[in-house]
């Protein structure tokens, strides 16, 4: 499969699930992940059968969900497969190597289901090749996609954190790339230069609705936040709060495709 709207970066990219991801956003012409912050699982099946057509990704918090269990959460994630959609683990993983690993196994078993997963790198780069680890413990692939900035008010990723966690992600295989400040057009721009083209810039605190949110959170406007640099959306409350969840996500996926190929 050819992704004309890639162009360049699609017929230069080794890796294989960046590939995936430019091939779902070109398919479904979306480059929307949703933030999937619901509490049951019957909430999380009914939001995905919602807006699976209009996003390429569902982010994840697997610890939110209050009857959990092994048997509906596969189930779920083979529905997620079954509509094209990468699966992505917001765990933020910020221990060493040895304990990142170990983490990826556990109760939910993230390395099982999981295509992506989120991780500071204040611990050092060896955290990475743990998570990699646990992937590779159970005979499956994943990538990384490090923390080089956040959108909420007072967070301490500040400039010089942000390059070095560039620089250094920048040259290892196992990340897909980097969390950018959606709120903040600028500040994608100065990420993008840092990047380059090789890596990935997913950004959170997007929403139609540009403004303050709860607790903290910032919110930039989306089209915006893909013509400085992002390579995808998250939105959360925007799609998920609406009253019309798959309406939301349609509009969100024509926001951001829109602005993608005016890029």
């Amino acid at each position: 499969m050819g992704c004309e709207v890639w162009g360049e970066r699609y017929a230069s990219c080794t890796d294989p699930l960046t590939r995936r991801y430019m091939e779902i956003s070109e398919k479904k012409q979306s480059l929307v992940c949703l933030a999937a912050d619901k509490t049951t699982m019957g909430e999380m099946f009914e939001l995905l059968e919602k807006v699976a057509p209009f996003i390429a990704v569902l982010k994840t918090h697997v610890d939110l969900i209050d009857d959990w269990n092994m048997e509906d959460w596969l189930r779920f994630c083979k529905l997620a497969n079954e509509n094209d959609l990468l699966i992505f683990e917001d765990r933020k993983f910020a221990d060493i190597g040895k304990i990142s690993k170990k983490q990826m196994g556990g109760v939910y078993d993230i390395r099982s289901w999981a295509d992506l997963v989120t991780s500071h790198l204040i611990s050092g780069p060896d955290i990475v090749d743990g998570l990699q680890g646990g992937w590779e413990s159970v005979n499956r692939s994943g990538s990384v996609l490090l923390l080089a900035q956040m959108s909420s008010r007072g967070n301490l990723l500040l400039p010089d954190y942000c390059k070095n966690v560039v620089e250094l992600g920048r040259v290892h295989t196992g990340v897909l790339g980097f969390i950018g400040n959606g709120s903040d057009a600028e500040g994608i721009k100065s990420l993008r230069n840092l990047v380059g083209e090789n890596k990935m810039i997913w950004t959170p605190g997007v929403n139609i609705a540009v403004g303050d949110g709860d607790l903290g959170q910032r919110y930039g406007d989306p089209r915006q936040a893909i013509l400085a640099g992002s390579d995808c959306i998250i939105v959360g409350s925007g799609i998920h709060q609406s009253p019309d969840p798959g309406a939301a996500a349609m509009q969100y996926s024509k926001v951001s495709w829109s602005a993608f190929c005016e890029r």
